[in-house]
């Protein structure tokens, strides 16, 4: 719990180094304009490595957020994203990040998604990334959520190597780019995690400007 008159603490929640500092550059505006102090889980050796179980993006952004909060004292933003291809009734999803296995790297999930999207034609190759964020406070309480999307299509190959996860596959269609050959501030602009984070900004500025970021919880 944040003391009144000191630094605020937002915990992102997540140890992924890249999404960090994704999430992080998302958050400028409102770090810069408040005063947060912003920590990953991997800065708090005490952080809970919570099980994503879920069967949606809302149900583990949800179970990330609260339970670290609880665990930690602290206020925890946290994220659920994922991919979802038209061709494959919405795989990977929720198991984006562990489709190949639950150490899989991101070099073998996007393997196997394009095994498994073999012989299927650039048309048809639709696909979303989806991203649900949830704040909490040290308590446990929900404080706010926001979520947002993106389309595209999967390429046949990867391009780019900028990014994490599946961004290289992922081409906006508008631009014929994948994400993985997309500038950060471009990326920043256009992703479902940067849609996503922009939607609670305001409430995230509402609640740190107030008595409310201060308990009691």
């Amino acid at each position: 719990m944040t003391a009144a008159g000191s630094r605020r603490i937002l915990v992102l929640g997540t140890a992924n180094r890249k999404k960090g500092q994704e999430l992080a550059g998302l958050l400028t505006p409102v770090e810069l304009e408040i005063g947060l102090e912003l920590k990953t889980l991997a800065d708090l050796p005490a952080a809970l490595q919570v099980a994503e179980e879920g069967g949606t993006f809302a149900e583990n952004s949800v179970r990330k957020a609260t339970e670290q909060a609880r665990h930690l004292g602290r206020w925890v933003l946290a994220d659920d994203s994922g991919l979802e291809v038209d061709a494959l009734g919405g795989e990977p999803g929720v198991a984006s990040a562990r489709y190949g296995g639950p150490q899989a790297s991101d070099a073998a999930n996007n393997r196997l998604l394009l095994e498994k999207l073999a012989g299927v034609a650039p048309a048809d190759r639709a696909a979303r990334f989806v991203c649900h964020v949830t704040l909490a406070d040290p308590s446990g309480t929900i404080r706010g959520e926001s979520e947002a999307s993106c389309r595209g299509r999967i390429l046949l190959a990867p391009e780019g190597a900028g990014g994490f996860g599946y961004d290289p596959l992922f081409e906006i269609v508008e631009y014929h780019r994948s994400f993985g050959t997309l500038s950060p501030l471009v990326k920043s602009c256009l992703s479902h995690r940067a849609r996503a984070v922009r939607a609670m900004i305001p409430r995230l500025g509402e609640l740190a400007q107030s008595a409310a970021w201060d308990g009691p919880f």
